[in-house]
């Protein structure tokens, strides 16, 4: 859906937080407010930068947001689990709490949003998703290729969240893609896919459950409506922020760059949304099996893998839906973490063809 186009601030500043870095921004354009995810703290204000509330709470890693017009909720991923981000989550806000693992889409009630300080169960702001999926591939253990390993495709559980449609079927519905965080290995075949997950979450008010860290619930969809597959190469944590351009058709993926030898390796990678999904044998899968795999968008760089050498985005992107993006610089102060949000254009971000 395209977004309002309106008279925007060239540069928003976010303030000062203590929750973590910047992990994704969204935009209500309509209200004119902006909202970003502070990984452990989600924080609102206008487009002037003025706080208008704060919620956090959260023991969990609040990833890539995205704001629905469709229903004026903010969704974004959120995943409790005890490896080296889980551990330094813990750390970061002093607790000694065992949360169980598993992985849910947290959505926000942001009308309610108020005031700093709000608590996302006690104050009734967020209800949260189960996802299973995620879930099961993350706790998967087997073997390729002759060794054991853990977490099917590489799923260290997920952070990039857009919605857009189906890929060769615009303006034929919007759904929520959530991507795979993957784990940097350049020992394992079968870890060189981003992993998409497609949900239609028209129904999905059944699953909607306040979250108990004490109590985690299993409330979500058994699997999702697709499961589909892009070819980049393995990168470090996977999709760092999803985003769906109504103005080029296609899904902008901004990564940490992966260090497996043979590939690029590049920031930013880009789905042909013109292009409908093929089913096709996944490459290192063993035992071999088939996906939904979606296309890049054809570039100078890459080659097998083609991408784009913008480096910005993997804290923070959000397309306006006219060819202008908003997209995170962020950055630590002695206070802590902050970001300037800054726009930019369709032609720059593709632009960025020279390594």
């Amino acid at each position: 859906m395209e977004k309002n186009k309106g008279t925007l601030p060239e540069e928003i500043y976010s303030g000062t937080f203590t929750g973590g870095h910047c992990q994704g921004i969204a935009l209500d354009t309509k209200r004119e407010y902006i909202y970003y995810s502070f990984t452990t703290e989600l924080v609102k204000t206008d487009l002037e930068g003025r706080l208008i509330g704060t919620v956090g709470g959260l023991l969990g890693h609040l990833g890539c947001i995205d704001f629905c017009d469709g229903d004026g909720r903010l969704y974004g991923s959120l995943e409790y689990k005890h490896d080296a981000i889980g551990q330094g989550i813990l750390r970061n806000l002093g607790s000694s709490a065992e949360v169980e693992e598993g992985f849910y889409i947290a959505v926000f009630d942001v009308d309610r949003i108020t005031r700093p300080g709000m608590d996302a169960a006690r104050d009734g702001v967020m209800k949260t998703v189960f996802l299973p999926e995620v879930t099961n591939d993350y706790l998967w253990q087997g073997t390729v290729r002759g060794r054991q390993v853990s977490h099917k495709w590489g799923c260290s559980g997920i952070d990039g969240t857009a919605f857009g449609p189906i890929p060769g079927e615009k303006g034929r519905g919007e759904y929520l893609f959530v991507a795979y965080g993957v784990y940097s290995d350049p020992e394992r075949d079968d870890n060189d896919y981003q992993v998409l997950l497609c949900y239609d979450t028209k129904d999905w008010a059944r699953y909607e459950t306040v979250l108990d860290q004490n109590a985690m619930h299993k409330n979500g969809p058994a699997r999702p409506l697709h499961k589909f597959f892009v070819y980049t190469g393995n990168t470090s944590w996977g999709v760092q922020n999803l985003e769906y351009d109504a103005y080029s058709g296609n899904y902008l993926m901004a990564v940490y760059p992966g260090k497996k030898p043979g590939f690029a390796n590049l920031p930013m990678y880009i789905v042909d949304g013109s292009v409908p999904p093929r089913t096709e044998i996944l490459s290192g899968s063993d035992p071999a099996c088939t996906g939904e795999v979606l296309t890049l968008l054809p570039s100078k760089l890459g080659g097998k893998t083609p991408g784009f050498s913008w480096p910005h985005g993997s804290t923070g992107l959000y397309s306006l839906g006219d060819g202008r993006f908003y997209v995170s610089h962020h950055g630590r102060t002695p206070a802590g973490h902050d970001t300037h949000v800054r726009l930019t254009d369709w032609a720059a971000i593709t632009a960025a063809e020279i390594k």
